[in-house]
């Protein structure tokens, strides 16, 4: 059985790969990744030559790129896993333009090959942010509507419109799935946990946006994994389903937590601008993918924050190429009042 994954050198892609081969010994994966800023090679490079992994660099807005893939996954793939996306909000805030490309272009490219190569399954990972902002109370179910505020979120549920349109009229066997918040091993910096570990360990500021009032739905990385399995395997095509963490917490109580776990103070955190029409609230209602598909989160962010933080310490290396000269320009454009700040000890 060979599935193609895209974007599976990026955070969740990596986890996902190494989910799915560790627990389906009949099974092969092609990945195709662009290798952007956030995708890096050598996440999964201790499988490559093994014969059950195989690399391709290629962007899937190129058709033909996308065709060589598919043919390097036999011809016709068992599934199509389409992970690949600019994710970034403040990225999408500043320039849209490609995160419009990669998400609703390439989501279409990726559409028109599996009904060229009559593909079994095809599977959208998606966010929670399509559903937009939520107050104090209450969960996003599957038939919430749609409400995007932000270019990021925009360009998802654009993409989640062609997949639909893809199976009501050509019949394509595709599934979305909607995840909260994800954290964990291989994240980029630039995301709000990475950014928190990696800015303490140097006792630099640690920027908290607005208030910190704002409410995220946190889930490990590996159980979002798991869902995206459960939903590949055993969803019905059509369908839409949501991968809620089980874990619910303010900004500034998150940050509170990781410099208490790292031992460090909370004068690191620092107020900056909020973002602009940033969302209050997040939070799904995972029923259906609990009664549906037999999924549950396993991994409650005590457990995973302390799994986090000890992989980012045991993997220095990774952290120091992450933030590389890219990052940094990001980083002094997005807070510019904290990149060149001292430190008070």
């Amino acid at each position: 059985m060979q599935w193609l994954v895209t974007g599976g050198a990026g955070f969740i892609g990596t986890s996902f790969i190494r989910l799915a081969l560790a627990s389906r010994p009949n099974l092969s994966i092609v990945n195709l990744d662009n290798l952007t800023y956030a995708g890096h090679r050598q996440n999964l490079s201790d499988l490559e030559g093994g014969g059950r992994y195989q690399f391709l660099q290629g962007d899937i807005c190129d058709p033909s790129q996308v065709e060589c893939a598919v043919a390097l996954a036999g011809g016709r793939p068992a599934a199509i896993v389409n992970i690949a996306a600019e994710s970034h909000v403040d990225r999408s805030i500043a320039s849209a333009s490609e995160c419009v490309r990669t998400n609703v272009l390439g989501t279409q490219v990726l559409l028109d090959a599996a009904r060229t190569c009559s593909a079994s399954r095809f599977l959208q990972v998606s966010t929670d942010e399509v559903y937009g902002s939520l107050g104090p109370t209450g969960s996003f179910h599957e038939r919430s509507p749609l409400a995007p505020n932000s270019p990021y979120a925009a360009s998802k549920a654009a993409a989640e419109m062609l997949v639909r349109a893809a199976v009501h009229t050509h019949g394509v066997p595709a599934i979305i799935t909607r995840g909260s918040n994800n954290y964990g091993p291989f994240q980029m910096p630039e995301k709000l946990i990475p950014l928190a570990i990696s800015n303490a360990e140097a006792d630099q500021p640690i920027p908290l946006y607005g208030t910190g009032a704002n409410i995220r739905n946190w889930i490990y990385v590996e159980d979002h994994c798991r869902g995206i399995m459960a939903a590949l395997e055993r969803g019905q095509p059509g369908e839409v389903y949501n991968l809620g963490g089980p874990d619910e917490i303010e900004n500034r109580a998150l940050l509170a937590r990781i410099l208490s776990l790292l031992g460090k103070p909370a004068s690191l955190i620092r107020p900056v601008p909020d973002r602009p029409g940033h969302d209050f609230r997040y939070s799904l209602d995972s029923t259906r993918a609990h009664a549906e598909l037999g999924w549950t989160p396993e991994v409650a962010l005590a457990e995973g924050l302390a799994r986090t933080i000890a992989w980012y310490r045991a993997h220095p290396a990774w952290t120091t190429q992450a933030r590389d000269s890219h990052f940094t320009t990001y980083y002094r454009a997005q807070y510019p009042t904290l990149h060149s700040e001292a430190v008070p000890r």
